[in-house]
Parts: C-alpha cells; structure tokens; sequence
C-alpha cells in the first residue's frame, strides 16, 4: 500500500524526534512518501493532489484538528467516491477531538501502533461528514463540528492570541471565552440568528448555534464536553442552540455540557435537534463562522449538508 503521511511541523504536542520515529515505524510497513506542510492550505493541496492523480491508497495526517480538516477538504475537493484514498490520523495537536471520537489513543506512538494493527487486520470504516456552504463561497467540509456566532468568536479570539505568540491551550480557550461573553451582552439577549430545516417551523433568536457531526463536541483538557450527546459518524447533522445567554443561564447550561449521562443541555432557552440533513442558519447581521476549529471569517447565512459515508478511515 502507497502512503502520503503529511505532517504539520509545527503541531503543538509532537516534537521532531516524535515525527521521525513515527515516520520510520510506518515506512517499515508502507510504501511512504513525507510531505511537510509550510502554509496554510498546503495539507489540503497535497491531499487533492493524490486524490486527482490516484497515486496514493492512503493519506495519514500527522497534526491537529486543522490538520486532518485541510487532508479532509483536499481530498473531497471533488466530491466523495470510491476512488478516493483512504484517510488515517495521528494526533498531534492540542485536543484532538477528531481522532479521540473515532476511538484512537491521543498519544502519537500509541495511535501510530492502533493504526499499523488495523492496516495489518485490513481494518476501515465509512463515516459521515459536514459540508457548509452558501454566498457564493466554496463549501467547507468539517469532521466534528461548525459554529456560528460566539464560539466561533471565541475560536477567532483565540487565532488572535496565537498569532500575537500564545501557546494553544486549554487554559487559553477558556479565557477567551470569559472575555467573549462579558463582551457580547446584546447578542446574548438578542439572538441574531434564525434556524431553517424544511417541514419544521423556523426557529430565531439563536444566541449560539454549534453543528455536530459526532460527540462530544470538544475537550477541556481530558474532559469531554457534550453538546449534543446523541451525534455521531453513522448519522447526518445535530444541532445545539440557545435563544438566551444570560449568565444565569449559561451557569445552567455549563454543567449539562460536561455531563456524560448522554442527556445533553436541556431547557427553556435551549434548541436541540438531532439527525438534520439539511438546514440554514441565517443572521441578521455578519458573525463568525468557524469548521473544526478554524475560523473562517463573518457570514450572514450558511446551508448545512450532512453527507453519509462520504469518506473511508482506517480505525
């Protein structure tokens, strides 16, 4: 079997002697050629590179959720198929929430091991997928989650912070956090955004809204955090909202999301849906719209499509 292994140089928890022992393990039992990313979107273009070209069986992606996010996008650049090369992970960011739903270990040697083992047992499963679009933008496919409004504030906040030297950290996102809400009072009451599915009533005032393609929906530290318990890679799209972020319903709020019952937030204020194919969240003004953590600047609408088996991975 012919594999890329593209490698971001600069994940946040995988040092260079880590990336070559990686590296010389999975060469004894592939036929593999290296690519190191050196610009935002490079991980995309070399994916679709060798999904037009079919030089390659399978893609690895060393490095975060960014990371396996452009291998994603580069490889669906065309759209799904039986053609495409096959997708596997090592983590190496901070979170990892796409390689941890999928059941791998989030240390790099250990998963390097669980992916040899099922390449040896021939092991892979097809798993549903986002895509976002609208405006005229090209669609974005992401593998665990998309928001609209604050927490896509709060991952361009913390962008900004990274860029200024910030190490990423958990720590680092929920400082951002604080500071968001203090800072978004009228939103919080006033929800901008309206949620529309055919057949159901539309629904406004979203305060927040966050897409979810499996659970949980992220991480602090080794705490998952649910925002829609019932997500997963067998079905279409969830939704969370809340048409009010008043902090003493945020405090209510908070708890539901850490807990691991499966029953997920509930209540006056929250909106909830699961197993959605299609949707459109529409604002009445420009908000941030984020995909697996990367922030995609302001839009005032986007469709959501949830797209079944659009990609193999080897688990």
């Amino acid at each position: 079997m012919r594999a890329l292994l593209v490698v971001n140089p600069k994940a946040t928890t995988t040092s260079g002697r880590t990336r070559d022992v990686l590296t010389h393990a999975l060469a004894n039992d592939l036929k593999l050629d290296v690519a190191a990313t050196g610009y935002r979107g490079h991980a995309r273009d070399l994916a679709r590179e060798v999904a037009r070209d079919g030089s390659h069986d399978l893609v690895v992606a060393l490095g975060g959720d960014g990371t396996v996010n452009e291998v994603v996008n580069g490889l669906l650049h065309d759209g799904p198929g039986e053609h495409l090369p096959k997708l596997a992970v090592v983590p190496g960011g901070s979170t990892n929430v796409f390689a941890r739903a999928l059941g791998l270990p989030n240390d790099p040697v250990e998963a390097t091991g669980q992916l040899l083992q099922a390449l040896s047992e021939k092991r892979s499963r097809s798993i549903s997928l986002g895509c976002a679009g609208g405006e005229g933008l090209p669609d974005r496919w992401f593998t665990f989650t998309a928001g609209f409004g604050f927490d896509a504030g709060v991952v361009g906040r913390v962008e900004e912070a990274r860029r200024s030297g910030r190490r990423s950290t958990h720590s680092l996102y929920v400082g951002q956090a604080v500071r968001a809400f203090a800072g978004e009072r009228r939103h919080r009451k006033d929800g901008p955004i309206t949620f529309r599915a055919e057949g159901m009533e539309p629904v406004g005032g979203l305060a927040v809204s966050i897409v979810s393609n499996t659970s949980p929906w992220t991480y602090l530290g080794n705490r998952p955090v649910y925002a829609s318990p019932e997500a997963g890679f067998d079905t279409n799209l969830d939704l969370f909202g809340m048409t009010r972020m008043s902090l003493l319903q945020t405090l209510r709020t908070i708890p539901q999301l850490l807990d691991s019952a499966g029953v997920g937030p509930h209540g006056k204020h929250v909106v909830a849906y699961h197993d959605l194919a299609e949707f459109t969240l529409h604002s009445q003004e420009p908000l941030p719209f984020q995909v697996d953590g990367d922030h995609l600047g302001e839009r005032k609408t986007i469709s959501f499509t949830g797209v079944s088996r659009a990609l193999r991975v080897i688990v």
